[in-house]
């Protein structure tokens, strides 16, 4: 027992040291919602108050762009952390030799299915896209339940989406329903007869439902969430079928500036107290320890299947294809 005793001891006083040696800053680069971002830097600073936590937040596609020209110009991406919505950006990542592996010892309590095998990223957090409509215009029981139901006239020009082109998130899911053969091109081509609008950013295209612009949407759990706990007048729900879940995954950039501050962020970021911080601001953990009201299993169980290896080598060209049906 005084063995164990001392052991403890040690480790919380090498745990103390490790805190109180942390300074510096560490910068991450994040499609995620300004609020989320800001509860997690909150957080972080009050647990290592030495280290700066700087954050630039942009939609998913502006960071891409952003993460390219910096490491065509530069040969450095300014970065030492990523955390976007689309999973199969990260294959792309790998390939262009912009991220160095780090697994986390938090990984512990995430599945295996949530991290890559190479080490190379973990999910952060579960993203999903659904239902939003406006409770002024629309009755819960008359809101779309599948992604078909947009397709009904009695929504013509009042379905609103964010452009694929500006979010990663929005993206992911439009790519993974090009490669399904129950919908495909077809689906969006019905769905742009169908007056389907597309808004430049993920928040924006909430906003648009909220102030009743339009009666429904095609949206995100999370920042639907957000709105409607801030007030405004929307509900959200999953479809009944064929969910579309992303894992939202955080990695470290090779060659970055502050690499123990990012090993230490990414480590609160995936532990369980910060999982708790994102539970506490509309998110869904990727901890099997964490208590959430979402379950997680119920949604898991009627998840579309998607083909990761597809979405990383056809990615570019479902987006064309995209933009060519809605003459972008």
């Amino acid at each position: 027992m005084k063995k164990l005793v001392a052991l403890l001891l040690a480790l919380t006083v090498l745990a103390m040291a490790s805190m109180a040696m942390a300074e510096g800053k560490v910068m991450l680069y994040s499609s995620m919602q300004e609020a989320q971002l800001q509860a997690i830097e909150q957080a972080f600073e009050a647990k290592y108050p030495d280290v700066d936590m700087e954050y630039y937040y942009a939609g998913g596609g502006k960071l891409v762009t952003k993460m390219t020209t910096e490491a065509q110009d530069n040969g450095q991406i300014a970065s030492d952390l990523v955390w976007l919505g689309d999973p199969s950006d990260y294959e792309a990542f790998k390939a262009n030799g912009w991220l160095q592996p780090y697994v986390s010892p938090e990984t512990d309590h995430i599945a295996k299915e949530y991290m890559d095998p190479d080490g190379y990223y973990t999910a952060g957090r579960l993203v999903t896209m659904g239902v939003a409509w406006n409770i002024g215009l629309v009755d819960e029981a008359d809101a779309p339940q599948t992604w078909n139901d947009f397709l009904d006239p009695k929504w013509q020009g009042q379905i609103i989406m964010t452009d694929p082109s500006q979010a990663s998130t929005t993206k992911y899911w439009m790519a993974a329903m090009m490669q399904n053969p129950k919908y495909g091109e077809d689906y969006f081509k019905a769905l742009k007869a169908n007056g389907v609008e597309l808004e430049s950013g993920t928040t924006a295209t909430h906003n648009r439902v909220a102030d009743a612009s339009y009666e429904v949407g095609i949206c995100l759990d999370y920042v639907s969430a957000n709105l409607i706990a801030e007030g405004s007048p929307m509900a959200f729900h999953y479809t009944t079928e064929d969910v579309i879940t992303m894992t939202s995954p955080i990695a470290m950039i090779k060659g970055c500036a502050n690499e123990d501050n990012a090993k230490l962020l990414m480590d609160f970021i995936l532990s369980k107290e910060g999982q708790e911080v994102l539970v506490a601001n509309n998110l869904v953990s990727v901890r099997d320890d964490v208590e959430m009201q979402v379950d997680t299993s119920a949604i898991a169980a009627i998840n579309m299947e998607v083909d990761y290896n597809d979405l990383g080598a056809n990615l570019q060209t479902y987006l064309d294809n995209f933009n060519k049906i809605f003459d972008k």
